[in-house]
């Protein structure tokens, strides 16, 4: 495979999260560096967080493993143990099937750079924190259809 260039890879900066938990996330960008080399197994993505953004709701999941790794700037790392400032050069992973929500947050006054690593799998399942909102299987193939409350009812 070629080497990549990053400069070419788009920039997505929406959000799939029903409003109001788009909000927080809306100055997040991301770059799949990982699709844009044709990996299918697994996520490589590259993440820009501008001040005051999140990387996503506080979330775990059942069958995914994850893995950042800060590269620029800080941001804190808030877990069901409470909150850590990651600096560049600090990482964090979470295991699969483990009910311990996580999320960034850029606190800080600069952009915060993330590498993030993980499993794909569209059988994956998990559930948001702090918020009544959950995810069911099927996010890589059928992306309206992939968020509903704790209950079971649809967004």
């Amino acid at each position: 495979m070629p080497k990549i260039d990053v400069a070419n890879v788009p920039v997505e900066t929406k959000t799939t999260y029903p409003p109001p938990f788009d909000e927080p996330c809306k100055k997040r960008a991301v770059q799949r560096l990982g699709l844009a080399s044709g990996l299918t197994q697994f996520g490589v993505n590259l993440v820009r967080l501008a001040p005051g953004a999140w990387s996503s709701q506080r979330h775990w999941h059942e069958r995914e493993d994850e893995f950042i790794y800060v590269l620029e700037g800080e941001a804190v790392l808030v877990t069901d143990s409470g909150e850590q400032v990651l600096r560049a050069g600090d990482c964090a992973g979470f295991k699969a099937g483990l009910r311990d929500g996580h999320h960034l947050q850029n606190r800080s006054g600069a952009d915060a750079v993330i590498l993030t690593v993980g499993t794909r799998d569209d059988a994956d399942r998990g559930e948001y924190s702090d918020i009544d909102m959950m995810f069911r299987p099927g996010r890589y193939t059928a992306k309206d259809s992939y968020y509903a409350h704790k209950d079971g009812k649809p967004y």
